[in-house]
């Protein structure tokens, strides 16, 4: 299969790194401005409403938060007229998949899409992530400008499989819940080489893309379009339950019911792993991750940090649970915490429980 990336004009390639330096200088010069002027305010602030209000009263601030939106909505004009001025190549590339294929791919058309994943277009992205086969196509190609090429090759979700998951030689199953485009489930296959590796997602397109893409690179993945609270798949099956940042885009309620399903399809002794954000501790940082939420369009982090995970795992039958920073940086999980960054950053975390032996 053909990349986009590799098929880019120079006007197109200079508008993608114009984008991307713009956000670099966003997170390390910008953010440590912001900073710099917060502290020149007095007495640092002790909560995260406090410090948001400091933070609107900055100077920088209107500078700080244009640019965060404009630059995510110049990445997917991009994008879009990058994918969508190719649509009749890629569409074929969809379409061409192996006589004997190594996965599988289970679409259902009758799926019933909750309000709370289509009312809005997560990431300001247009029509969002469902709803065309052509958008699963531009959100692969803006979230690697997302991540600031840091997971280019699917560095970040190799380093969650490898740093974050457990051993398991004999593993026979292992369940990717919210896969997308399946970037973070064909790790899998390499961690757990005897295990059926299922990636599990509500948007078609995603999927769509996620088994051409698998199939293009000769790995045995079935993918399935259902609901992460209800799919489907036997109870006490799993080895190992995942997902890659996809609690914050639900409302509270999905995200226990997700955890709940989660617990249900691990056998006994199976493990949980959620790579997820989680609040720092730093008054301003979380304030700039509020307010990230919602110029993002992704309007659930406050129900993902007002929810105590802790005590849904519990609730749900699952043991020793706990949260662990994780650095795409530095090398993957990182217990001791995430170190002194001045740049902006995504707070990522792993979730991790697991099922009691019965």
């Amino acid at each position: 299969m053909f990349d986009v990336e590799e098929r880019l004009t120079l006007d197109e390639r200079s508008a993608v790194d114009f984008v991307l330096g713009l956000r670099k200088r966003w997170a390390d010069t910008v953010y440590p401005a912001l900073r710099d002027e917060y502290g020149a305010t007095g007495e640092p602030a002790t909560t995260v409403a406090d410090a948001g209000q400091v933070l609107r009263g900055l100077p920088l601030y209107p500078w700080f938060s244009h640019l965060e939106r404009v630059q995510q909505k110049m990445l997917w004009k991009i994008a879009g007229d990058a994918v969508l001025s190719r649509r009749e190549e890629l569409a074929e590339q969809l379409a061409t998949l192996p006589e004997q294929p190594a996965g599988s791919l289970g679409l259902d058309p009758a799926l019933e899409l909750p309000d709370w994943y289509t009312d809005y277009d997560i990431h300001i992205q247009p029509g969002s992530f469902f709803s065309d086969d052509m958008s699963a196509y531009v959100y692969e190609f803006g979230a690697r400008i997302v991540m600031l090429r840091d997971n280019d090759g699917y560095k970040f979700h190799t380093l969650f499989a490898q740093t974050a998951l457990p051993q398991l030689p004999a593993a026979t199953r292992v369940v990717d819940i919210g896969c997308g485009f399946g970037k973070s489930t064909r790790p899998l296959v390499g961690r757990y080489p005897t295990a059926q590796v299922i990636g599990v997602d509500l948007a078609a397109p995603g999927l769509r893309l996620a088994h051409a893409e698998a199939e293009a690179a000769g790995l045995a993945i079935d993918y399935r379009q259902a609901d992460g609270r209800a799919t489907g798949i036997e109870a006490g099956s799993c080895d190992v339950v995942t997902g890659t940042m996809v609690l914050h885009e639900m409302p509270a309620d999905a995200i226990r019911e997700t955890i709940e399903e989660a617990a249900r399809l691990l056998k006994p002794g199976g493990s949980l792993r959620f790579l997820e954000f989680m609040l720092t501790g730093d008054p301003l940082r979380d304030a700039t991750i509020q307010e990230h939420a919602e110029r993002n369009n992704e309007p659930f982090f406050h129900d993902l940090f007002g929810s105590d995970l802790v005590a849904v795992c519990t609730g749900a039958g699952l043991t020793d649970v706990s949260w662990t920073p994780f650095d795409e940086r530095r090398n993957g999980l990182q217990p001791r915490g995430w170190g002194d960054r001045a740049e902006w950053h995504f707070p990522w975390a792993v979730l991790a429980a697991t099922k009691p032996e019965a």
